[in-house]
């Protein structure tokens, strides 16, 4: 596929962008400038993602010619160059088609990772548990930040809810497969006949939410002190810490208990209030996708099954690309990314062809 023509009006925004930049009351609207900052951000990428490929494309052109050269030992070397380059390529375009297309702006930002038991009861908030591990060592993995918002232990061990905050780059962009109903299919450990039992748990993953996205007006909001309930240390069930914030216009409740004081726990509500309204909001957004887009990788709804971890077979199945993997054990210490990768794939090909930018 040709780019250069592409490329050129690229340049050219990205030169009026840093003309603006450079004004002197461009950060005086703070919502605006963050959005020209992204832009910005995305097109400095695109233009060394552009400089790679057609250094590299460069390269192979070169080598290809002295592959022809009479003497052997630099034909020979020039031939391992050209396979080196020939698999290199290929990728370097895939990366250049995908920022070439318009992107969503949260992608780049942090997550809000919702876990909640379902359908299964002590299964279910024991799963619910090894979901929240397997995204710790998947942040790890990624070189990001996890830190615990919220979380309410179940008696068994597990956790009926847990709220992580994962920080680092394009966090959004990669969480955001994981939304849905993961299903777990296994033997529970006081099943005494051996039978095979079926739970569930909801992941809601959110896109962190700044104070430019959602104004929370105080007349919207009522904030009680709450006693703090439930397994936990020695500030719990002692002082009235926990907070609970309730958005009057939706109804959308939070509760936070986890902090040491009532301040941090009020600051960790309206986080999490921020990042669910801001959700509402981009549902709509959503609805501008193109229906086949919705069908692949998902409306990131909390009631559509995505995936299933069948322990007796040590199989994980991803049911919107229909990928299968047998490392289930893997995938729970943190290996999500072989899922990711396979979904973003297919997301690519599928904007590529929405967008009619494919080769």
């Amino acid at each position: 596929m040709e780019f250069s023509g592409l490329i050129e009006q690229r340049r050219g925004r990205l030169a009026d962008l840093e003309e603006l930049i450079s004004t002197r009351d461009f950060f005086s609207d703070a919502k605006a400038a963050a959005e020209v900052m992204r832009e910005h951000r995305g097109l400095k990428k695109l233009m060394e993602l552009w400089n790679s490929f057609e250094s590299t494309r460069r390269n192979l052109e070169e080598s290809r010619e002295l592959a022809k050269d009479n003497d052997s030992e630099i034909a020979e070397m020039a031939t391992e160059e050209i396979t080196a380059l020939e698999e290199v390529l290929p990728r370097l375009e895939e990366n250049l088609q995908y920022a070439l297309l318009p992107q969503d702006p949260t992608e780049e930002r942090n997550a809000l990772v919702e876990i909640r038991a379902g359908a299964g009861g002590d299964e279910a908030s024991l799963f619910a548990g090894e979901l929240m591990r397997m995204y710790e060592r998947y942040t790890e993995e990624c070189g990001w930040k996890c830190e615990h918002l919220e979380s309410s232990p179940s008696e068994v061990g597990g956790f009926k809810e847990v709220v992580l905050k994962i920080s680092g780059n394009e966090v959004f962009r990669t969480m955001k497969y994981e939304s849905g109903v993961h299903r777990v299919q296994r033997v529970p450990a006081t099943e005494t006949q051996g039978r095979i039992h079926t739970s569930t748990v909801t992941v809601a993953v959110l896109p962190e939410a700044q104070e430019v996205d959602i104004e929370l007006k105080p007349d919207d909001l009522n904030i009680q002190a709450t006693r703090s309930s439930g397994p936990g240390g020695q500030h719990v069930n002692t002082t009235d810490s926990a907070v609970q914030i309730t958005h009057l216009p939706t109804g959308i409740q939070v509760k936070c208990q986890d902090g040491r004081s009532q301040t941090q726990n009020k600051e960790k509500a309206l986080e999490i209030l921020r990042s669910k309204l801001f959700e509402v909001k981009q549902r709509e957004e959503q609805e501008k996708y193109s229906a086949q887009r919705r069908a692949l990788i998902g409306s990131g709804d909390r009631s559509e099954k995505i995936r299933t971890y069948n322990f007796p077979q040590s199989r994980v199945t991803d049911h919107r690309i229909n990928h299968t993997s047998h490392n289930l054990e893997g995938i729970l210490m943190g290996s999500v990314q072989e899922f990711t990768q396979e979904l973003q794939k297919a997301e690519m090909a599928q904007r590529l062809a929405d967008s009619g930018a494919s080769p």
